[in-house]
């Protein structure tokens, strides 16, 4: 009698809003490091302030960015907006 294979069928990652936040805070503070800017120049670059800057990057701080200023921080960087949503291993 011949077994039959069995295919499963793989769901599709689905990730929350948190998950796209926390990414956000370590690639933005990684970015600025290793561009070599503080907060503050970050802050100044895009109109806000360094405390906002801190509490995005602070992982124990739930503060939410907005698409605009994201777009902001990117523009000041001189980086793809979409760096800021790599994982760990450099993907999407």
């Amino acid at each position: 009698m011949r077994k039959r294979a069995v295919i499963l069928q793989e769901k599709p990652l689905i990730h929350d809003n948190e998950y796209y936040y926390t990414l956000i805070r370590v690639n933005l503070r990684k970015i600025r490091i290793h561009l070599g800017y503080t907060q503050q120049n970050v802050a100044d670059m895009t109109g806000s302030s360094r405390q906002y800057i801190c509490d995005l990057e602070n992982l124990k701080r739930c503060k939410h960015i907005t698409i605009d200023l994201l777009g902001r921080i990117a523009d000041a960087l001189e980086v793809d907006i979409r760096d800021f949503f790599r994982g760990c291993n450099g993907k999407k």
